[in-house]
C-alpha cells in the first residue's frame, strides 16, 4: 500500500512538472524515482518471503506446542493417577503397621512382667552362684596352697635328711682319702688314685646345686651349707680344688664339654656364659684331671 501511494504522488507531482519541463529534464529527474520504486519492490518481495517463512516456523513451532501440551496433560493424568495409588498404598501400609503395633503392645504389656521378673531372677541366681563357687574356689585354694606347703616342707626336711646322710658319708670318704695319701706316700712308684675324690667332687656339686634351688629360710639348710664348705676345705687340703664357673665368660679354647646350650634374651648377641654346672672341674696340685661339663647361656 506505502509503495502504490508512493508511485501516485510521484505520478501526481510528475504531472505538475511535467508541463514546464523538457523532455530531458523529465528523464533525469524520473529516472532516480524509478530505481528507488524498483528497488522497494525487490524489498518488498523480500519481505513478503521472511513473512512466509516466517509464518510457516510460526504453524510447525504451533503444531510443537499443541504435542508438547498433549503430552504434558498424559504425564500430569499419569502422575494424578499414580499419586493416588501412591496415597492409598502409604495409608494401607500405615494401617497396617498400625495394627502391628497394637498387636506388639499387647503382647508385650502381657509378657514384660513377667520377662522382667525372669530377668532379675536370673541375675540374682547368677550372682548367688557365683558366690558360692568363688567361696568354694577360694576355700578349696587355701586348702590346695596350705596342702603345697606342707608336702613342700615335707620334701625340704627330707632332703636336708638326705642331704645330711651324703655330706657324712662324703666326709667319711675324705678321712678314706687322707688314708689313701698317708699310705701312699710310704710307697714309691705308686701314683695316687682320684676315683675317690672325683665321686666325692661330683655329689659335692650336685648337692650345692640342689641347695641353691631350696627356700633359704629352709630349716637345717645353713647346716648343709657349712658342711659343704668344710668338705671343700677337705678336698682343698689333700690337693683337690673345684672351680666355680658359674657365671663365667665361655669361649671354644676352654677345656670345657658343653652338654647343652640355652637362648638367653638378657645376654648380648653371641655373648656366651656358663649357667649351670653338670659335673666339676677338678683339679690335683693345680692340674686338671677333670673336664668340667657345664650349660650354656648364649645372647641372640
Amino acid at each position: 500500500m506505502k509503495v502504490k501511494l508512493i508511485i501516485i504522488l510521484l505520478c501526481s507531482t510528475l504531472s505538475t512538472y511535467a508541463q514546464n519541463l523538457t523532455k530531458q529534464d523529465f528523464d533525469k529527474a524520473i529516472k532516480p524515482l524509478s530505481d528507488k520504486a524498483i528497488s522497494l519492490q525487490v524489498e518488498n518481495g523480500r519481505l513478503k518471503d521472511g513473512i512466509r517463512t516466517l509464518n510457516s516456523k510460526l504453524s510447525n513451532t504451533t503444531l510443537r506446542l499443541d504435542s508438547l501440551q498433549k503430552r504434558t496433560e498424559a504425564i500430569s493424568k499419569a502422575f494424578n493417577k499414580t499419586s493416588e495409588d501412591l496415597g492409598l498404598k502409604i495409608s494401607t501400609s500405615e494401617t497396617n503397621a498400625n495394627r502391628k503395633i497394637s498387636e506388639v503392645d499387647q503382647s508385650l504389656s502381657k509378657t514384660s512382667l513377667y520377662g522382667i521378673i525372669g530377668v532379675l531372677l536370673a541375675i540374682l541366681l547368677s550372682g548367688l552362684f557365683y558366690w558360692l563357687v568363688r567361696k568354694r574356689l577360694r576355700s578349696d585354694k587355701s586348702d590346695l596352697i596350705e596342702q603345697l606347703s606342707k608336702t613342700k616342707s615335707s620334701i625340704e626336711d627330707s632332703l636336708i635328711k638326705e642331704f645330711g646322710r651324703q655330706t657324712e658319708l662324703m666326709e667319711t670318704q675324705l678321712r678314706l682319702i687322707e688314708q689313701q695319701k698317708t699310705a701312699n706316700q710310704t710307697k714309691q712308684n705308686i701314683g695316687p688314685d682320684h676315683s675317690l675324690a672325683l665321686k666325692v667332687a661330683d655329689q659335692l656339686v650336685a648337692i650345692e646345686r640342689s641347695v641353691g634351688l631350696m627356700d633359704q629360710k629352709t630349716k637345717g639348710l645353713q647346716r648343709i651349707k657349712n658342711s659343704i664348705t668344710n668338705l671343700k676345705d677337705n678336698l682343698s687340703a689333700n690337693g683337690y680344688e673345684l672351680p666355680d664357673l658359674i657365671g663365667k665368660p665361655f669361649n671354644q679354647g676352654m677345656k670345657i664339654i658343653v652338654v647343652s646350650s640355652i637362648p638367653d634374651e638378657n645376654l648380648k648377641i653371641g655373648e656366651e656364659i656358663i649357667s649351670r654346672v653338670v659335673k666339676p672341674q677338678v683339679n690335683y696340685n693345680d692340674k686338671m684331671i677333670q673336664a668340667a661339663q657345664v650349660e650354656v647361656s648364649v645372647g641372640y
